[in-house]
């Protein structure tokens, strides 16, 4: 692989999409073809490794839309009908007998001989027990026909498809108690900095906690992925080299930190001497310093360092990423138009994702961007887009990203 740009410079950096595309191509290059088949219930968040293909027609025959009246219309001359049978759901109906009605519930099977359900409010039943319609009927009313929402041998769900609740509840539509699956992405997470110490510890001179590290192995977890939680890395390269080197049997390095030219950057130093730098600072605010390489042939993302940089990148660059690796094919958030509730004075030449929430449909500003504020996003509700040379003033339209899309 030919590294692009020249890590270590100042010059130009690159543009949002074209880092994406770039991260994608190298996902689809490196595809997880390795599958296994799981109970339905153990699917959740994980891929489909084959397609769905129904067995059989659903539903399986014609049923009932409604509670009411199933008749042969060319039976019905406007006089009440009498009630030759009583069908439930579950229970396989008799042929519906010429010149009568059959009482009948949602979901139970349409007789034979049947072609309209009326329902039970359009029905009199009279002191005789014929049941009298009152309004006109057409052939097929609430009527579902067999094979309404699948046919044998048709495509229900792709490869690639990423399983959640309403996937669970359609294979079990079809009878299927397992699926197979793209087995999980093995991703070790470190971070670095001899400032970092972990939540518990007490706090000595110059020293954070970690707050990095329990966001993405959480992260991680809830898009299905196998998390090696690898601690911190100190500021020393032969101990950073060791550590890396001990990475073998994983999919993908990802750190936070010490990806960029300052000296006590071991892990950016690690790269470049071990490895390759494929992607090195981005046009983008917070998360300039974002690196994607390879460490004796094992990809690396190093997000940046602090707390809301590592969040919008990981959210942007880093879960499509991932999620590509395991054949999802649509890995980009959605996204909408929204107006400013904000005025934007000054143009950038970096694309910046604000925090901000929607109030009475317009987006809002946490008061505090700073790349180093968590409490930011905690705040928020989704990112708030605002391109690359461009102002604003409230009322204009902006693109908003929903938390919610990103944060599994």
């Amino acid at each position: 692989m030919n590294p692009v740009g020249k890590p270590g410079k100042t010059g130009s950096l690159m543009a949002v999409e074209v880092a994406l595309a770039r991260l994608l191509e190298m996902a689809d290059a490196s595809k997880i073809h390795e599958h296994e088949r799981l109970p339905l219930a153990q699917v959740q968040g994980r891929v489909l490794a084959t397609d769905l293909v129904s067995t059989l027609d659903l539903p399986p025959w014609p049923n009932s839309a409604m509670d009411g009246y199933a008749l042969h219309l060319a039976d019905w001359t406007g006089e009440p009908l009498v009630v030759s049978q009583k069908i439930f759901a579950g229970q396989a109906p008799e042929p519906l007998k010429p010149g009568t009605c059959a009482r009948i519930f949602t979901g139970a099977p349409v007789p034979a001989g049947a072609d309209c359900v009326e329902m039970q409010e359009n029905a009199e039943v009279q002191a005789d027990e014929r049941v009298r319609f009152t309004e006109t009927m057409t052939p097929g009313k609430n009527i579902r026909p067999q094979g309404q929402e699948a046919t044998v041998g048709e495509l229900i769900l792709p490869v690639g498809t990423r399983l959640g609740p309403i996937e669970q509840g359609l294979a079990a539509s079809l009878g299927c108690a397992e699926l197979d699956v793209v087995r999980k992405v093995r991703v070790a997470v470190l971070s670095t900095g001899d400032e970092l110490i972990e939540p518990g510890q007490a706090l000595g001179p110059g020293q954070i906690y970690n707050s990095n590290r329990v966001l993405l192995c959480s992260w991680l977890q809830r898009l299905g992925c196998e998390v090696i939680d690898a601690g911190i890395l100190p500021d020393d390269l032969a101990t950073t080299r060791a550590r890396l080197g001990d990475l073998k049997d994983v999919d993908l390095i990802l750190s936070t930190g010490g990806v960029s030219v300052g000296e006590a950057d071991f892990l950016g130093i690690a790269l470049r001497e071990e490895g390759e730098l494929t992607l090195w600072k981005l046009a983008i605010k917070p998360g300039k310093p974002l690196t994607f390489g390879h460490f004796r042939g094992v990809p690396v993302i190093g997000l940046p360092g602090n707390p809301a940089s590592t969040l919008v990148t990981f959210a942007l660059l880093a879960r499509p990423y991932l999620l590509r690796r395991q054949g999802v094919k649509e890995v980009e958030p959605m996204k909408f138009q929204v107006s400013a509730g904000f005025v934007w004075p000054k143009a950038g030449n970096r694309r910046e994702y604000l925090r901000g929430r929607l109030e009475n449909g317009r987006a809002i500003l946490y008061r505090n961007q700073s790349s180093g504020v968590l409490r930011s996003a905690a705040w928020a509700d989704g990112l708030v887009e605002v391109l690359e040379d461009r102002t604003l003033i409230e009322g204009d339209c902006v693109s908003f990203i929903p938390l919610s899309e990103v944060l599994s």
